[in-house]
């Protein structure tokens, strides 16, 4: 399954955009604009699903660094510096990764959504 198959090839698109240069790219803006934020908590499963790239059950900063190429293989790998404050921002366990089994991703979803960015 691909994220194309869960989300609009045009919002993927347009979230890719909005993220091109490097420095500019901020978690909360592109889940809203790919319509991450509008997805059920099932949905939310299945896209974790497909970014933990090795099927470990977290997202390391390793695979995390190339968050926007599995939404657009063309895509800019994120810098150090964003890679480094969007684990922050998912990492509630200070462990050096995200974890779906206490549905982490899910939350920085719905922390996008509420605080309106």
């Amino acid at each position: 399954m691909s994220l194309a198959s869960i989300l609009p090839a045009e919002a993927i698109g347009n979230a890719i955009r909005e993220c091109q240069a490097p420095e500019s790219f901020c978690h909360k803006k592109f889940f809203q604009l790919c319509g991450l934020t509008s997805k059920s908590p099932q949905d939310v499963k299945v896209i974790f699903s497909i970014l933990d790239n090795d099927g470990s059950g977290f997202i390391e900063e390793e695979e995390l660094k190339f968050f926007l190429q599995r939404f657009s293989p063309n895509a800019r790998i994120l810098t150090e510096n964003e890679t480094k404050k969007f684990l922050l921002a998912a990492d509630e366990d200070n462990d050096g990764k995200i974890g779906a089994e206490a549905n982490t991703f899910h939350l920085v979803l719905y922390l996008a959504l509420v605080n309106n960015l």
